[in-house]
């Protein structure tokens, strides 16, 4: 059985025992909702999303390019893999580095 995580994403077809899964485990996303492309999916599951936005440059009133790096928790039930785009919502620290979780792979 999924859970309502409160935001307009596609629940996963397939289940899981994660407890760090925000669909069927305890793990609650609040704050940032982020898109943006799975880069490296080498880590056990963990994924590294990378995302592109614009920054207004105020002196040269302008816009730049930018882009980041932000890792992310990959739960066995949506199981991203690189080259993908995903939906990455905020959460409670999990690790070091990790504060963010996948809630979505688009198509």
């Amino acid at each position: 059985m999924t859970r309502d995580i409160g935001l307009d994403v596609q629940p996963p077809t397939k289940e899981c025992t994660d407890p760090n899964c925000p669909f069927h485990g305890t793990l609650s996303v609040r704050g940032q909702v982020l898109t943006g492309i799975v880069v490296s999916d080498k880590m056990d599951k963990t994924v590294v999303v990378q995302r592109r936005y614009v920054k207004k440059n105020v002196k040269y009133e302008r816009y730049e390019k930018r882009k980041s790096k932000v890792q992310a928790h990959n739960p066995p039930c949506i199981n991203a893999t690189e080259g993908a785009k995903v939906t990455i919502a905020e959460c409670r620290p999990l690790s070091k580095t990790k504060s963010y979780v996948i809630v979505e792979v688009s198509k």
